[in-house]
C-alpha cells in the first residue's frame, strides 16, 4: 500500500468513525480556535512528514473544535446534513480531481451536470429550457442570477453592460421585500445595484402585493427587477407569488425569486401549494447544501432564457475549447470549480422523485413537532405559522429567551441559533438535515425543557 493509498484509508477511518459518533457526542464544538492552534501547531516543520501521519494530526487535533453539523440535532442557520450518496459522490470528486469548466475536457462532467439540471427543472416545475449553473451556493447563485437579470433589463433599453460598464448606464431598479435574506444585498452589492428598494412584509415577512404594485407604479419608470422569496428565513412563509409575479409583469419587470431553502417545496405534492405561480417568475436560486443535503459548495442558479444566463457568465478565451451546445463554465461566475453536479446526480439518483417529496415532508413534519412541544411550554410562544421547516419561539422577555438559548448551547444535546425576528429575541430553529429522526426531536425538546426550566 502506497502513501497515498495509505492516507485514503486513514481518512475514511476517521470519517466514518466521526459520523458513526454524532449521536453520542455534543453537538456545539468544545474547543476553541486557541486551543486547536495548539495541537494542530504553528512552526511549519522543515522536513516532509509521512501524509498517514498528517491526517492523524489534523483528524485528532481537529475533533474537539467541530460542531456537529452532519447530526440530527443541528438547528441552526437553515444548514442541511449531508446525504450518503452525495457524500461517497463528493469523495469521488476530490479523487478524480476534474476542473470541471469544458465539455471537452471531463465529458463525464457535462454529463451529470445536463441530467441533474434537467432532474431539479423537472422537481421543481420550471421551464425546461431553462438555463442551470452550479454555484458555490445560495449567494453566488442569486448572483449569477441577478447578473443575467441586471443586463437584461439594461439590454432592453438599448444599454450593453457586458461592453459598456455601469458608468453612465440607466439606473436599474431593485424592488424587494422588506424581510428579504442578506444574500439578496450581497449579491446586489457585488453587482454594483447597491441596496434594493423594501416592500412592506406581513407578520410572515411575506411581501404585501398591494404595497409592491403601489410601490411599482409610483416609482420612476425604466428598467426592474423585482426579487421575491421562497422560504422566509424566520418564518419558512412563501411570498404570495401569483399576485406580486403579476404586479411585476405590469411593471415590465423581470422577477426573481430566492428560494435558498422553500423552492425544494414544490417537490412534495402536498406542500408545492405553498409556491404556486413560482414557475411563472424569469429567474430561481436555491442551495442544494439546505433542503436537498448535498455536501457544502453547491447552489443552483436557474435562468429561464438560458441565452441571458450565458450572455451574463461565459467569457470566451484563445486557450479554452469551446463547445457548441455550451459549457459548464457559461453558466457560473467561476473558471476553476469543483464537480459540484456529481453529488447533486448522487442525491437525486438515491432518493428518487418520491423520495425527494418524502425528505421535504420529513423535515416539515418535524418543524411541526417542534412548535407543538415549544408551545407546551410554559412562557414559551411560536411566533411564526409552522408552514415549512422553520420555528421561531420565545420564552417570555427578550433576556429569557437569551437565557434558554445559552443553557441550552452549553448543555450540548443540540445546536440551535438565536435571531432578532420582528422586534423579539427569538430562538430560531431550521430543520433541514435528513437525518434528523423523531427521537433527536424528542431529545431536543427535552433539553429546551431543562433550559426554559433552569
Amino acid at each position: 500500500m502506497d502513501a497515498r493509498e495509505m492516507a485514503l484509508h486513514r481518512a475514511y477511518e476517521h470519517a466514518v468513525r466521526w459520523l458513526a459518533g454524532l449521536s453520542d457526542r455534543p453537538v456545539p464544538a468544545r474547543a476553541p480556535v486557541e486551543e486547536i492552534v495548539r495541537a494542530l501547531g504553528t512552526a511549519l516543520p522543515d522536513d516532509p512528514t509521512p501524509p498517514v501521519d498528517v491526517i492523524d494530526l489534523l483528524a485528532t487535533a481537529c475533533e474537539p473544535g467541530l460542531t456537529g453539523f452532519p447530526g440530527g440535532r443541528f438547528y441552526g442557520f437553515v444548514v442541511g446534513g449531508s446525504l450518503p450518496a452525495a457524500v461517497a459522490a463528493d469523495w469521488l470528486v476530490t479523487a478524480w480531481d476534474q476542473n470541471c469548466v469544458m465539455r471537452a475536457v471531463s465529458p463525464a462532467y457535462a454529463a451529470a451536470e445536463d441530467i441533474a439540471g434537467a432532474w431539479l427543472l423537472d422537481l421543481l416545475h420550471l421551464p425546461q429550457a431553462s438555463g442551470v449553473g452550479f454555484t458555490t451556493g445560495a449567494t453566488m447563485a442569486n448572483f449569477a442570477c441577478l447578473a443575467a437579470a441586471r443586463d437584461a433589463v439594461l439590454s432592453n433599453v438599448g444599454w450593453r453592460a457586458a461592453r459598456d460598464g455601469l458608468a453612465g448606464a440607466p439606473v436599474v431598479r431593485v424592488v424587494a421585500g422588506a424581510e428579504r435574506h442578506i444574500a439578496i444585498d450581497l449579491a446586489l452589492s457585488y453587482l454594483g445595484l447597491g441596496e434594493p428598494e423594501l416592500v412592506a412584509t406581513d407578520d410572515q415577512g411575506r411581501i404585501r402585493p398591494d404595497d409592491l404594485r403601489h410601490t411599482l407604479t409610483t416609482g420612476a419608470p425604466g428598467p426592474t427587477i423585482v426579487i421575491l422569496q421562497a422560504g422566509n428565513l424566520h418564518s419558512g412563509g412563501f411570498d404570495p407569488f401569483p399576485q406580486s409575479v403579476s404586479a411585476a409583469r405590469q411593471a415590465d419587470a423581470w422577477v426573481h425569486i430566492d428560494g435558498a431553502f422553500g423552492l425544494w417545496a414544490t417537490a412534495s405534492p402536498r406542500l408545492a401549494h405553498w409556491t404556486t405561480g413560482c414557475s411563472d417568475a424569469d429567474s430561481w436560486a436555491t442551495d442544494a447544501h439546505k433542503t436537498l443535503n448535498v455536501p457544502y459548495d453547491c447552489g443552483l442558479a436557474v435562468v429561464r432564457d438560458a441565452a441571458a444566463l450565458r450572455a451574463a457568465m461565459s467569457r470566451k478565451g484563445a486557450y479554452l475549447i469551446h463547445d457548441t451546445h455550451g459549457d459548464p463554465v457559461d453558466t457560473v461566475p467561476e473558471l476553476s470549480r469543483r464537480g459540484r453536479a456529481f453529488p447533486v446526480w448522487a442525491a437525486l439518483r438515491s432518493l428518487g422523485r418520491k423520495g425527494v417529496a418524502d425528505l421535504v415532508d420529513g423535515l416539515c413534519r418535524h418543524a411541526t413537532q417542534f412548535a407543538t412541544g415549544i408551545a407546551a411550554i410554559d412562557g414559551a410562544t411560536v411566533l411564526n405559522d409552522v408552514v415549512f421547516t422553520q420555528v421561531c419561539a420565545t420564552f417570555g422577555d427578550d433576556a429569557r429567551t437569551d437565557r434558554v438559548m445559552s443553557r441550552l448551547l452549553d448543555e450540548g444535546t443540540a445546536w440551535i441559533s438565536g435571531s432578532t425576528w420582528q422586534g423579539h429575541r427569538v430562538m430560531r430553529i431550521s430543520v433541514s438535515n435528513w437525518s434528523t429522526t423523531d427521537d433527536d426531536v424528542a431529545r431536543t425538546l427535552t433539553a429546551i425543557q431543562r433550559a426554559a426550566a433552569a
